[in-house]
């Protein structure tokens, strides 16, 4: 029998946490051929989405697959992530969530995409990741800790 991930567990996990605690979720998001955004907001190859009760509708965070309904530029688009291309998920008011290390695989095309991750004991040494500046409060600096 295969180990199943603890990835898209936590991923519920911290979600849970930043509503509970009145908080923005974001997730960090590695774009690929499998990853159903708007490319328009895409920049460097990545996504970051706003899981908020408020941004979004008929979320479903699945083992394998995050879907929800989202408004981009006033426009309703459904959104549809795969689990293994999720490289952070944190609440966007402090920075405090978990970053995954995306390892590369092979697609059908032979193509090297992102889709899996390893999971290794924090350290006060591994490096921070950073979330994307909030202009209302001169930017944030991440307590984030990226996962290997």
């Amino acid at each position: 029998m295969s180990e199943i991930s603890t990835k898209p567990y936590l991923i519920r996990a911290i979600h849970e946490w930043c509503v509970d605690q009145g908080l923005t979720p974001y997730l960090a998001v590695a774009v690929d051929g499998r990853t159903m955004v708007p490319r328009s907001f895409v920049q460097d190859g990545q996504i970051v989405l706003n899981i908020g009760p408020d941004a979004t509708q008929s979320l479903v965070m699945g083992n394998e697959l995050i879907a929800f309904q989202a408004r981009f530029s006033g426009v309703v688009q459904n959104i549809s992530v795969p689990v293994d291309n999720v490289s952070a998920i944190y609440a966007r008011e402090n920075g405090h969530g978990m970053a995954f290390e995306l390892v590369p695989a092979l697609d059908h095309g032979g193509e090297e995409v992102p889709t899996s991750m390893e999971l290794t004991e924090l350290s006060d040494d591994s490096p921070e990741l950073e979330p994307p500046p909030d202009p209302g409060k001169g930017g944030l600096r991440s307590h984030l800790k990226l996962v290997k």
